[in-house]
C-alpha cells in the first residue's frame, strides 16, 4: 500500500488541534462507508486535455506522449495504487494490458474511463482484503513456527490466487503483531489495533470522490515526466499555500505518506523536533497520542492532513509519538517519543555561530562555525525598504565581521540538511567569499543561458574556508558549495548532496480554462536547470565532497538519482572564472591524515558500524516469524547498545597519549562530523602555515 497521497503531500505541522477535533478525526478514520463505482465527470477532461498540453508543450523536457510514455504511465498508476503488490492479483493486471500503449491517446481527448476502472478494481480487493483482515485478526497467531516473511514485494510477481494472497497478508499481519508484541503490547490489544488500522485505511479509500481519483491519475502522469513536476487539484492547491507562509505552531517537520506511513521529509530548523535530535529525515510516525497519558492513535494508512490534525496542537503542549526509525524494517519495534510544541520562529532559523578549539600537532587552532538552515530572505522587509529585515547574507556578514575580531584562525559553513531556499540568497552568500565573478548559470527550456554573477566586489571574508554538506543539503545549498569549490576558495566536507538541479514554477490553471466560477487548481511546472560555473549540471551529481563522511543514504536510495523520471545530468559550456587556490595539491595528504585520525575516533567507527548495519537491513528482505528468534535478536540489539554506551561514556571521560591517561575536562566539540571537520581545516592551515 504505497503512495495513496504521496504525490505533493507534504505539509508542514502548525495550528491547533483539540479533543473534539481527535474525536472526530478518530471516527472519520474508523468507520466503514458504503462503497460505491466511481466515475468521472466532464470537468476533469477539461483539465486532463489542459494539463496534458501545458506538460507536453512547456515543461523543459518537451516530453512526448507516444507509446513508451502510455506504458510508463500504467505502471505508474499501479504503483500509486499497489505499490508493494498486495492487493491486486495477476489476473487484474492481465486484463489492463489492453490499455498499456493507449495512454498517451487518452490523455490527449481526456478520456478518463481506463483510470477510473482501475482504481474501482482496486476497491474491490481492497474490500476482500479487509474482509480477510478482519476475521483473521480474530485469534491470536502462533509464534512458534519457523516462517519468515518478506516486506518489499515491489520486484516480485503479483500474487496468482485468493489463497495466495491471504498467506502475504497473514505473514504480513503476524509480522507487525510480533513488534508490538516485543514492545509489551497483549493480544487482546494488538487486535483491536491492527483491526482499526486497517479498516481506518478501507474508509479513507472508499471516502475518494472523482477530484482524489483524478489527482492521482494526473500526478501518475505528471511523475512519469518529472519528479518535480505536479498536479494540484484546488484543494490541495490552497493547502500547498497555507503550507509555503510558515506560520508554524506544532513540531516542526515536513511529512508525506509513503507506504501508508507518515513520514519524515525535512525536519524545520529550529523547531521541537530539530531542539529534540528524536526525529530524522525517513522516520516513520505509527501512532499519535495528545499529552502524556494520552490515547496511542494509531495512524497507519490515515490521511496526510488528518495525521496532521492530530499532531497539530497549542504552544506548551505535549504531542508523544510512536516513531519506527529510517533503518528500521516493518513489524520492529517502535520508539516512544515526547515533543512540546512551539512556534518556529524566523530568528530560529537564522544562520548561527560558535567557536571551537582543535588540537592538531601541538597547536590549537580557533575556528568559527556558522550553521546556517536555509537560505532564507524576507523579500517583503526589502520591497518596504525596512532596514532590518532578515536575510542569510546579512545575517552571515555580521556573523563573519564578529568573528573576526575573536581573531578565529579559520571558518566553517554548515550546511547539513540544508534543503535550499532563495536562489539570490545563495549568490549574494557566495560573494562573500570572493572578490568577483560568475556563480551559477541557468538554462531555459528554450535553451536560453543566464548567468548569475557576484553582485558585491568586496570580499568579507578572505581567510581559510570549508563546507560541510550532507545528503540532504539540496538547491541552493549546492550552488552555493559548487561555486566554492569550482573557485578552489575552500574545502568541501561531508557527503554527496541531493543532486537537485531544477527549477520550478506553478501556474494557475484558471488562466487557460474558461471562466466558470470553479476553481481548476494548478500545475507545478519544471522550467529550467541549474549548472555550475564549470557548465557541470547540478542535477543527479550535485556536490561531491573534496574529502568524503560515511553516508547512511546512497544516491540510489535518496536523491535525485533515485528518481527514475529524473532529468538527466548533462554539461554546457563554462564561464570564465578566476581560481583562488590549489586545493587539490593539498588534498592526498589531508585525506592521509583523516583516515588516520577516524581509526581512533570512536563516534566515527559507531557512525561506521551503524551505517553497515543499516545497509545490510535495507538488503535483507527476511525477517522470522519467530517469537523467540525476533526477542533473541532485539536482546542482542539492546545489549550491543548498552556496551556502546558505556565504551562512549568511557571515552568522553578519559583519552589516551602514549601511555598516560588524562582527565578531560569536557568535550569540545560533541559533533563528530563537525569535529573531524576542525581537524581537516586546521590541518590545512597549518600546512598553509608550514
Amino acid at each position: 500500500m504505497k503512495k495513496l497521497f504521496l504525490l505533493l503531500s507534504i505539509i508542514i505541522i502548525s495550528a491547533a488541534c483539540n479533543a473534539q477535533n481527535i474525536d472526530e478525526l478518530t471516527e472519520k478514520n474508523s468507520v466503514i462507508d458504503t462503497n460505491k463505482v466511481l466515475t468521472p465527470d466532464a470537468l476533469h477532461s477539461d483539465i486532463n486535455k489542459m494539463v496534458t498540453r501545458i506538460f507536453s508543450r512547456y515543461h523543459y523536457r518537451k516530453t512526448p506522449l507516444n507509446d513508451s510514455l502510455s506504458a510508463l504511465v500504467l505502471d505508474n498508476y499501479l504503483k500509486v495504487l499497489d505499490y508493494n503488490k498486495m492487493y491486486f492479483l495477476k489476473s487484474d493486471i492481465d486484463s489492463f494490458q489492453k490499455y498499456r500503449n493507449n495512454f498517451d491517446e487518452y490523455l490527449i481527448r481526456g478520456d478518463l474511463n481506463p483510470a477510473f476502472e482501475i482504481f474501482n478494481t482496486f476497491k474491490q480487493r481492497l474490500n476482500t482484503r479487509i474482509d480477510y483482515i478482519v476475521n483473521r485478526l480474530k485469534s491470536e497467531f502462533d509464534f512458534t513456527i519457523d516462517e519468515y516473511y518478506e516486506p518489499d514485494r515491489t520486484e516480485m510477481e503479483y500474487a496468482s490466487s485468493e489463497e495466495e494472497l491471504n498467506d502475504l497478508w497473514r505473514k504480513r499481519l503476524k509480522n507487525e503483531s510480533i513488534g508490538r508484541i516485543i514492545n509489551g503490547d497483549d493480544w487482546k490489544d494488538i487486535s483491536e489495533s491492527l483491526t482499526k488500522r486497517y479498516q481506518r485505511y478501507h474508509k479513507t479509500v472508499l471516502q475518494y470522490d472523482e477530484e482524489d481519483v483524478f489527482e492521482l491519475y494526473m500526478n501518475a502522469f505528471a511523475d512519469v515526466v518529472d519528479p518535480h513536476t505536479n498536479y494540484l487539484s484546488p484543494i490541495t492547491s490552497d493547502n500547498f499555500n497555507i503550507g509555503m507562509s510558515l506560520a508554524l505552531e506544532g513540531i516542526g517537520a515536513r511529512l508525506t505518506i509513503k507506504n501508508d506511513y507518515t513520514t519524515i521529509v525535512e525536519i524545520i530548523p529550529g523547531g521541537p523536533a530539530d531542539k529534540s535530535k528524536l526525529l530524522n529525515p525517513e522516520d516513520r510516525i505509527i501512532a499519535v497520542g495528545q499529552g502524556e497519558d494520552g490515547e496511542m492513535i494509531d495512524v497507519i494508512g490515515w490521511r496526510i492532513d488528518d495525521v496532521v490534525q492530530l499532531i497539530r496542537g497549542k504552544k506548551g503542549t505535549t504531542v508523544k509519538l510512536h516513531i519506527l526509525k529510517a533503518n528500521a524494517a516493518e513489524g520492529d519495534p517502535y520508539e516512544v517519543i515526547k515533543l512540546v510544541r512551539d512556534k518556529v520562529k524566523i530568528e530560529d532559523q537564522a544562520a548561527k555561530a560558535e567557536i571551537i578549539n582543535i588540537e592538531e600537532n601541538g597547536t590549537t587552532v580557533k575556528l568559527g562555525v556558522i550553521s546556517i538552515p536555509s537560505f532564507y530572505n524576507d523579500f517583503s522587509g526589502r520591497r518596504t525598504g525596512d532596514q532590518n529585515f532578515k536575510s542569510t547574507t546579512k545575517d552571515v556578514r555580521k556573523i563573519l565581521d564578529s568573528l573576526k575580531t575573536e581573531n578565529i584562525d579559520g571558518v566553517i559553513i554548515d550546511l547539513r540538511n540544508n534543503g535550499g531556499g532563495s536562489l539570490q540568497e545563495a549568490i549574494e552568500l557566495t560573494g562573500l567569499f570572493i572578490e568577483e565573478g560568475p556563480i551559477v548559470q541557468v538554462k531555459q527550456a528554450n535553451g536560453a543561458i543566464e548567468v548569475d554573477d557576484d553582485p558585491d566586489p568586496q570580499i568579507v571574508y578572505d581567510g581559510p574556508l570549508a563546507v560541510i554538506i550532507n545528503r540532504f543539503s539540496a538547491s541552493a545549498s549546492e550552488i552555493f558549495a559548487g561555486a566554492i569549490q569550482d573557485y578552489d576558495r575552500g574545502l568541501i566536507l561531508g557527503e554527496q548532496t541531493y543532486g537537485k538541479g531544477t527549477v520550478q514554477n506553478l501556474i494557475d490553471l484558471n488562466r487557460f480554462l474558461p471562466s466558470s466560477g470553479d476553481k481548476f487548481g494548478q500545475v507545478k511546472l519544471t522550467i529550467a536547470k541549474f549548472y555550475r560555473i564549470t557548465g557541470s549540471s547540478t542535477q543527479h551529481k550535485g556536490v561531491e565532497p573534496d574529502i568524503a563522511f560515511p553516508s547512511a543514504f546512497s544516491a540510489d536510495e535518496y536523491g535525485e538519482s533515485s528518481k527514475p523520471s529524473a532529468l538527466p545530468w548533462d554539461q554546457i559550456n563554462p564561464t570564465k572564472f578566476k581560481s583562488y587556490g590549489d586545493i587539490d595539491s593539498v588534498l592526498p595528504e589531508l585525506k592521509k591524515e583523516h583516515q588516520r585520525r577516524v581509526k581512533n575516533n570512536i563516534e566515527f567507527q559507531f557512525l561506521v558500524e551503524d551505517i553497515n548495519e543499516m545497509n545490510e537491513r535495507r538488503e535483507k528482505n527476511s525477517y522470522s516469524l519467530n517469537l523467540e528468534t525476533r526477542k533473541e535478536e532485539k536482546e542482542i540489539a539492546d545489549q550491543k547498545k548498552k556496551l556502546r554506551d558505556e565504551e562512549r561514556q568511557e571515552s568522553t571521560e578519559l583519552t589516551i597519549k602514549g601511555d598516560e591517561e588524562v582527565k578531560k575536562e569536557n568535550l569540545k566539540v560533541d559533533d563528530p562530523l563537525l569535529e573531524e571537520s576542525g581537524h581537516i581545516l586546521a590541518d590545512f592551515i597549518l600546512a598553509k602555515i608550514g
